[in-house]
């Protein structure tokens, strides 16, 4: 694909709507995608399953995997004023909540704008300004006041998910993204521009691709992916946390601009070392940059995978984000495009003598 190819299908899979459980327009975009080059099934999670070339039953399986989920929110009630309460989908700051545009997406398809609200400064006490606000002290204000206006006119719901309202950007002066659920549609994209590439010739192995729902509020789609693939070697792309802006320099290992990072280590996986150092050693073989880093927080796919069956080799590797988990983020083209080649790189260079080293 050409760059500009590539940043119009980061585009696409970025503004989709698809916090977790409601992943039908990312689901839709996937298939879209990788229908001429693979073949293509979708489970009742929305998991989407994307076989590349022919399967033999005496090759081994390699996986591939990348949450089509971002994070947001639900409707949890109607208020008499029109206003909505609402739960997180997924890990949300509280303070990085309010003031931040939504989209409720209804039954019927539409999408309605929203404004997230708290108590305006000028009504609080002196005691009120200096509480941490929490999202019960928060509502979707969607420009009603009443609750018969919300559900009449507008068929707003309960349960009905709500978006960041977010649109992509691309910097071209920095060659820089900006946009919303970067975690983990940078990976989506990755995954889809890995197997596209490896559809072109012939390899020793049998190729999958899964992009699986609701990681984001405990690897639901993993696990039901997993009982239906038995991968004997697994690659699991990620849009992880950037840490080079409020870190010390010794301490930064998902830098913008520096290259995809191999994490060796968070509270849900330790790495498997052997494949992991096949991985690194592959990077500096092709001059590709790449960070290598230990996390005492996170979790990916990879620990659902990792689990699987006698327990599967599993990298994980990530494309750094600046504020993941809000409603924007930063993302280098120059990453991403490090990532993806990566990944094709591991695989043209693995054995099946190497498969059963790791």
């Amino acid at each position: 694909m050409t760059k500009q190819e590539s940043l119009h299908l980061i585009e696409k899979l970025s503004n989709a709507s698809g916090v977790s459980g409601f992943e039908d327009d990312v689901v839709a975009i996937a298939k879209e995608f990788s229908a001429p080059f693979a073949q293509v099934e979708e489970d009742h999670i929305r998991n989407v399953y994307m076989k590349v070339g022919e399967h033999k039953a005496d090759r081994p399986t390699i996986l591939f995997d990348a949450h089509s989920d971002e994070v947001g929110f639900i409707v949890q009630a109607i208020k008499p004023n029109g206003t909505l309460r609402f739960l997180p989908l997924g890990g949300w700051v509280p303070n990085t909540i309010p003031a931040h545009r939504v989209r409720i997406k209804t039954a019927d398809g539409k999408e309605i704008p929203g404004i997230i609200a708290s108590k305006p400064p000028h009504f609080m006490t002196d005691a009120e300004r200096k509480e941490t606000q929490t999202i019960d002290d928060m509502v979707i204000d969607v420009g009603c006041i009443s609750a018969e206006e919300v559900t009449e006119k507008l068929n707003i719901a309960i349960g009905d998910p709500v978006i960041p309202d977010v649109a992509f950007e691309y910097l071209e002066e920095t060659d820089v993204m900006i946009g919303k659920a970067f975690d983990c549609r940078i990976g989506c994209a990755c995954l889809l521009e890995t197997l596209q590439e490896l559809s072109k010739k012939e390899t020793p192995f049998n190729l999958i691709g899964t992009m699986t729902a609701q990681e984001e509020v405990g690897e639901r789609g993993a696990t039901v992916a997993m009982n239906n693939v038995k991968p004997d070697l697994a690659i699991v792309f990620e849009g992880c946390p950037a840490d080079d802006t409020f870190s010390e320099e010794y301490m930064i290992q998902s830098g913008l601009k520096r290259g995809p990072m191999l994490r060796n280590f968070d509270v849900s996986m330790i790495t498997n070392p052997r494949f992991q150092r096949f991985a690194k050693e592959t990077a500096e073989k092709y001059g590709l940059p790449m960070q290598s880093s230990v996390r005492k927080g996170g979790g990916t796919n990879g620990a659902i995978i990792n689990l699987t069956n006698k327990g599967v080799p599993a990298i994980v590797i990530g494309v750094p984000v600046r504020y993941a988990h809000t409603h924007y983020g930063y993302v280098a083209y120059q990453d991403y495009q490090a990532a993806y080649q990566l990944a094709v790189a591991i695989v043209n260079d693995l054995d099946q003598a190497m498969i059963d080293s790791f």
